[in-house]
């Protein structure tokens, strides 16, 4: 799954309906023009974990994300040693994404 994907899924699963992709900026953006990035923005990041209530989980520089979905758990890891907060919005973004892609 590329950036885009990843992205239209944690949306999806956030409930952002009308969000625009941007191929300038490589990301989201809504109505008034306010970009949407949780691979690179931490307040998007965080807003989106709270948003669907997954918990993290940080060991040094691999974080675990826990999504819990009706049927199953769904776990998204990543490990980066030179950017743990990188890592932190990746896994967060992918745990979203899988949330995402088990909705109808």
């Amino acid at each position: 799954m590329n950036d885009r994907e990843l992205l239209e899924m944690a949306a999806k699963a956030a409930g952002y309906d009308e969000l625009r992709w941007s191929m300038l900026r490589q990301c989201f953006f809504d109505r008034s023009g306010v970009y949407w990035r949780p691979l690179d923005d931490d307040g998007d990041a965080l807003r989106l974990a709270v948003k669907l209530q997954l918990q993290i989980r940080q060991n040094d520089y691999d974080v675990m994300v826990v999504a819990r979905l009706p049927a199953h758990i769904a776990v998204a890891e990543v490990c980066d040693h030179k950017h743990p907060c990188a890592a932190t919005r990746r896994a967060i973004t992918r745990a979203a994404a899988e949330i995402g892609r088990h909705m109808p």
